[in-house]
């Protein structure tokens, strides 16, 4: 079994890719469920028997890269599951949308269909479920269900193998002086 315990970086400081003369030995094809593990068993696309040994917190991304301590590389691919995609005018539709989406913290997918023309439409595509769809038609949206990667965005404070603390002092003192 090949034991990946490293991730590598997907670009360099100066943007340039940091893994671009690396051979890859496989791909290995996952759902969304199993990306987020850093503790996993599984076969590689080329059926190779693999162990993940990863750091815990950063979700496996569409062309993320893990190593062995061998230097063996393995290239992750985001497997089809059944997502629900929705499709919407590009600028304050697709905002709102987003945003009242987002607002129920459920992870999302975005992108463009047909980019650069006149009746450009934005997609965000979601896991299904029947109230987010159908807020998402009431805001304007036509939805489209089917199989397909779901790669959703890493948020704004993911950064692979950075840990950020979130804690918050929640301690208030409310002593009051009570005179009769």
């Amino acid at each position: 079994m090949i034991e990946l315990t490293q991730r590598l970086a997907l670009s360099t400081d100066d943007g340039a890719s940091a893994h671009s003369g690396v051979h890859v030995l496989d791909t290995l094809t996952l759902p969304l469920e199993l990306r987020i593990r850093g503790r996993l068993k599984a076969t590689t696309d080329g059926g190779r028997d693999v162990g993940l040994f990863l750091d815990r917190g950063p979700v496996l991304r569409e062309g993320d890269r893990l190593s062995s301590s061998k230097g063996e590389v393995i290239r992750i691919q985001a497997a089809p599951e059944p997502v629900v995609t929705a499709y919407i005018a590009s600028g304050l539709p697709m905002a709102a949308l987003c945003y009242h989406l987002g607002n129920r913290h459920v992870q999302l997918a975005l992108g463009v269909q047909e980019a650069g023309t006149e009746s450009e439409l934005g997609w965000v595509r979601f896991p299904p479920d029947h109230v987010l769809e159908a807020l998402a038609m009431r805001l304007g949206a036509s939805l489209e269900h089917h199989e397909a990667p779901f790669d959703p965005e890493p948020g704004a404070y993911a950064q692979a193998g950075h840990a950020h603390s979130h804690a918050h002092d929640h301690d208030h003192d409310h002593s009051h002086a009570h005179e009769h």
